[in-house]
């Protein structure tokens, strides 16, 4: 209470008390006004009260929804890492998968499928720019004779070798992958034949050079292989088949040599 509200407090409790005004005519006015006074002050004392109760709770309960806010946040923080995370993983498992997918799992060379994919993005593209590619199936001479003599798994050493001899010797964008056993396949893409046969040619010295250790023995390896440049409106299935006849005529030839197969008339 202010000071002057104290004061004039003091002095109707005084008047009220004094004897000197009883039967006064403003006595029982003031006394009933002070009285009635006194209740508003309660009244509103307790209303101050209720009021700073509510906001004291409106406070807490804010306090409370900010903290489970907080909760909320921090959880829904962590999902999203989580989610992010599992995300970042399947990108990173479907990457391998199309990287298995396309490779194959003796020498790590592109495999059968994605070699044929290639061809066909190779025809399409000569298609659209009129520059032609050269594709060339290369086989190990006399592997048979390798493996029945040695084992598979020398077999299988010399294959993974031999591919290391292949990604060493190839320009830096020609693309080479395993055709199937033995066989294997070179894609050189924009090249003519006359380019195409001193990379091959240099791919056969480089197989003659190789040595895989077979026991006490050491083994030497040769490869044939059958060149076809592409001609436009060629499929790829018709430039395949023109270099396996290379490759066919490459071994008729006596082998470890390179043939080129004649275009189609």
């Amino acid at each position: 209470m202010k000071p002057g509200a104290a004061e004039l407090d003091r002095r109707i409790t005084a008047l009220l008390a004094d004897p000197a005004y009883d039967g006064h005519p403003l006595r029982e006015a003031l006394e009933a006004l002070w009285q009635h006074t006194a209740g508003q002050m309660a009244r509103i004392e307790r209303v101050t009260q209720l009021s700073d109760a509510y906001q004291s709770m409106a406070h807490e309960r804010e306090l409370g929804l900010c903290d489970q806010f907080d909760r909320q946040l921090r959880r829904l923080t962590r999902i999203a890492r989580i989610s992010d995370h599992y995300q970042s993983m399947m990108r990173d498992l479907n990457a391998a998968l199309q990287e298995t997918s396309s490779r194959d799992p003796l020498t790590s060379l592109l495999n059968r499928r994605a070699l044929m994919e290639m061809i066909k993005q190779e025809v399409e593209r000569a298609a659209r720019s009129g520059e032609s590619f050269v594709v060339a199936m290369l086989d190990v001479d006399h592997f048979k004779a390798v493996n029945d003599r040695y084992g598979h798994e020398t077999g299988d050493r010399a294959l993974v070798e031999l591919a290391g001899v292949m990604g060493e010797s190839l320009r830096e964008y020609d693309l080479c992958g395993r055709w199937g056993g033995e066989e294997f396949l070179v894609l050189l893409p924009n090249t003519q034949p006359d380019a195409a046969q001193g990379v091959m040619d240099r791919l056969v010295g480089a197989v003659r050079g190789l040595a895989v250790a077979a026991g006490a023995d050491v083994l030497r390896l040769t490869v044939s292989i059958g060149m076809a440049h592409h001609q436009l409106g060629e499929t790829f299935s018709e430039t395949l088949s023109r270099a396996d006849q290379a490759l066919y005529l490459a071994k008729q030839d006596g082998r470890d040599r390179v043939a080129l197969g004649f275009p189609k008339r």
